[in-house]
């Protein structure tokens, strides 16, 4: 009789985990996205979090990202107009125009490619142009003692600028970007630092203010959730644009091989690394290793961390046996305990740069920005969704 219980308790969780269907996943991606977009209705309207920010700022730029993925699987024209609207007023150039070279300035770059890819209207993409090949030619003054390829100082920099380079390789066939950007990544890996990279673990330290002997209070290392997640984002958006060179471009194909194989491997080890540290409730904690020191719900890490496990299973990469349950588990826990009925999302830790920003976080808690929590949504959903929309 016991073993008959324990059986039954086996299929009530497995038949939970398995609850959402392909629309419902959809559905509530839709209101996440509606929400936003009916209280930030004006897309040109600046921010203003204690100061005045235009709205091409990085914050903004992740929700976008977000936005574009959702438009790929429900292709609504009121999701182009927005983005239009809002790109077309900061006239497609980077935050603080084609001579910046930051990463952060660099992020709403990547939506300007994106509708590029699907209009090939030249105005989307010439500033682009300029702003990588003034950076390309640029080396770090300020932070990196004018180390051309030292720009990446902060892994979330990874995310923000990577793909900007990967998508223009993608359209151009000009190996020039992928090389530069493979340079950045390979030094913001191995050598800021001594390497912000975590091969053992497969983690990420945020900057070089957390390599060892950096720890949290109750002795593990520190590892900034979302800023890992940004790291395992930037992965999957990158090799996606190179298994699309691969596949349709002949000249650039041995180029787009190589690094690929280089960023799977990497890939793989952050996989790892992330399934063995997943709460029991489908979350994962603001400081990815330490219970005792901002353990807890959030849902950005959580959502990137989705996004990429079920890429890595939707392109063959990951096995469904090992990854699908943790994403399951993450899909059902981000649902159930931060998705508001209207869309709103809790549990979004603030804008900072390690475990302790924005504490304490809570369900009905706004951050101080919205728009990346709703963008890093978007992402882990879609995927997800691709996941279990199996025909």
């Amino acid at each position: 009789m016991k073993k008959l219980i324990i059986l039954a308790l086996a299929l009530f969780a497995l038949t939970n985990l398995q609850a959402q269907t392909p629309q419902e996943v959809l559905k509530v991606a839709q209101r996440a996205n509606d929400y936003f977009m009916k209280k930030y209705s004006d897309p040109t309207v600046p921010t203003n979090v204690n100061k005045i920010r235009p709205s091409s700022l990085w914050t903004r730029a992740v929700y976008y990202e977000g936005l574009m993925e959702l438009y790929k699987v429900d292709p609504q024209q009121r999701y182009i107009d927005y983005t239009d609207r809002w790109a077309d007023f900061h006239k497609w150039t980077p935050r603080n125009g084609i001579t910046t070279c930051d990463a952060d300035d660099q992020c709403c770059e990547q939506t300007y490619l994106d509708r590029y890819m699907m209009t090939k209207d030249e105005k989307m993409i010439v500033h682009v142009k300029e702003n990588l090949a003034h950076q390309m030619k640029t080396g770090n003054d300020k932070k990196a003692n004018g180390e051309l390829y030292g720009w990446w100082t902060w892994i979330d920099a990874i995310q923000m600028a990577m793909p900007v380079y990967s998508k223009m390789f993608r359209i151009t066939g000009e190996q020039k970007y992928i090389d530069h950007a493979m340079r950045m990544y390979t030094w913001s890996r191995d050598t800021l630092a001594g390497g912000l990279f975590n091969t053992v673990e497969g983690l990420w330290w945020r900057d070089a203010d957390y390599v060892p002997p950096y720890k949290e209070k109750d002795g593990n290392n520190c590892y900034w959730s979302r800023g890992s997640g940004w790291v395992y984002a930037a992965l999957v958006k990158v090799m996606e644009d190179l298994e699309a060179v691969m596949k349709t471009n002949t000249k650039a194909k041995k180029a787009a091989k190589k690094y690929y194989k280089s960023l799977k491997k990497d890939f793989i080890l952050m996989s790892q690394g992330l399934l063995s540290c997943q709460r029991e409730d489908g979350f994962w904690n603001p400081s990815l290793m330490s219970e005792a020191n901002y353990g807890g719900k959030e849902l950005t890490g959580t959502s990137l961390f989705l996004y990429g496990m079920s890429w890595g299973m939707n392109h063959g990469i990951l096995k469904a046996k090992q990854y699908k349950p943790a994403c399951d588990r993450a899909w059902n826990a981000m649902v159930k305990d931060a998705v508001h009925q209207d869309g709103f999302l809790g549990w979004v830790q603030g804008t900072g740069k390690d475990p302790s920003a924005g504490q304490p976080l809570a369900y009905d808690k706004v951050p101080d920005f919205e728009d990346y929590g709703t963008g890093c949504f978007l992402l882990g959903a879609v995927e997800y969704y691709k996941l279990i929309n199996v025909k």
